[in-house]
């Protein structure tokens, strides 16, 4: 009996959705919750997996289509796995001998324009993606070891299409060929780029900057991690210290909490609070629900769950909606300073930066401190300078005295 496979329910306000990898091909043998193809929107990835055992006997959108809630995905011909023989102990569902992803219409448009252009045996491709697809830098990889040991090349067939997706040019010396191709944006990607540019079109942004010394973080670090680690099972950062001074800084400065909503101001008693993390498919804000209430090692937890998760695409849009303040950290990338731009619809986004020794001043004597500058950006139709500059002065100031966040002085 064929049972269908569709677009599960999308999060609220989000209508479209592209396919991304199918982790079977059409024949193969499938098991119940089995996971059969990744769907993207805006914010989330959704695994779509098998209801029931049986084999995929249709896929009716392939990888790269825009598909919306309820449409047919694939048709799963339902059958009962074969159980092992009563002589024989259970073994493994079987391998496919294959590598997969060999159907060239589960590769990537690069990854096709490539295969295509060189004459490429995917068989022969050493594969890094996931679930052993091949990626664009796999083939160029292989291509370069080929050339490299000068293994005879078959020219590519004279009746073969030129790929739209690629251009190759010859260069200017030794006649090396310069490659370019085309690839689609992710919806992450086009969902962080609308947002960028809605936040600078819609608001008027400005960044006020300040610096702290780390110092005495630094040294309650050194102090309490080993025992903080031992006892919570998590380590004591950096960021639950500025989660906590920018909980305490909205307390005091409920303005930069709220938001502006046509010619209304939405006002906040507590603080949700984003922490923007790297993902493969782009920078995702999950969000710390009342952060203002946590203790520190539960900041810690929360953080290090959601910087583990964004690396699986296993946050949920649930996750990632609301929030009343964001902060960044630029400074794990090496940035030394930086203009944060706006969360819409929030008001308000904390910078924050490399961690580097630097000559200050201190009672008329200069001293090395390790240093990080902070960069307060903010929506100035709703927050003046003196607040803006205030709470900014805020956060240093504890963050420089951590102890008044232990003892919520």
């Amino acid at each position: 009996m064929p049972v269908e496979i569709r677009v599960p329910t999308l999060p609220e306000s989000v209508s479209e959705a592209t396919v991304l990898d199918w982790h079977k091909g059409q024949g193969d043998v499938v098991r119940r919750d089995e996971v059969l193809v990744d769907v993207e929107t805006e914010k989330v990835v959704l695994e779509v997996p098998a209801p029931r055992d049986g084999v995929l006997k249709e896929i009716a959108c392939a990888s790269g289509a825009t598909v919306t809630e309820g449409e047919l995905l694939a048709v799963i011909e339902e059958r009962e796995a074969p159980a092992p023989a009563a002589s024989e102990p259970a073994r493994e569902a079987p391998v496919r001998e294959a590598p997969a992803g060999d159907d060239p219409e589960r590769h990537g448009p690069a990854v096709r324009a490539l295969l295509a252009k060189h004459d490429v045996d995917p068989a022969a491709v050493e594969r890094s993606g996931r679930n052993g697809r091949m990626t664009k830098e796999d083939v160029l990889r292989h291509l370069q070891s080929r050339d490299a040991s000068g293994a005879p090349q078959s020219p590519p067939a004279k009746a073969r299409e030129p790929v739209a997706e690629e251009t190759t040019r010859a260069g200017a010396e030794g006649g090396r060929e310069r490659r370019e191709w085309r690839e689609p944006m992710s919806r992450i990607r086009q969902t962080i780029a609308s947002r960028l540019v809605m936040a600078q079109q819609t608001a008027a942004m400005l960044t006020t900057f300040n610096e702290a010394d780390m110092s005495t973080v630094i040294d309650l670090r050194r102090r309490y991690g080993p025992t903080f680690e031992e006892r919570h099972g998590v380590r004591l950062g950096f960021m639950s210290f500025f989660v906590k001074a920018a909980a305490e800084a909205l307390s005091a400065f409920p303005q930069v909490n709220a938001y502006i909503d046509g010619s209304d101001v939405v006002r906040h008693d507590y603080a949700d609070i984003g922490i923007a993390v790297s993902s493969p498919r782009g920078l995702l804000v999950p969000v710390v629900r009342d952060a203002d209430l946590k203790s520190f090692a539960a900041l810690e937890k929360e953080i290090a769950d959601f910087g583990a998760r964004a690396q699986q695409a296993t946050i949920t849009m649930d996750e990632l909606n609301g929030g009343t303040f964001t902060i960044t950290n630029g400074g794990i990338f090496g940035s030394l300073v930086s203009t944060p731009i706006l969360n819409p619809p929030q008001s308000a986004i904390l910078g924050m930066h490399k961690i580097q020794e630097r000559p200050v001043a201190l009672d008329g004597q200069v001293a090395i401190r390790p240093m990080m500058y902070l960069a307060l950006s903010y929506d100035h139709r709703i927050i003046d300078g003196r607040e803006a500059v205030q709470f900014l002065v805020g956060i240093k100031s504890a963050i420089e005295d951590p102890a008044r966040l232990l003892f919520e002085l």
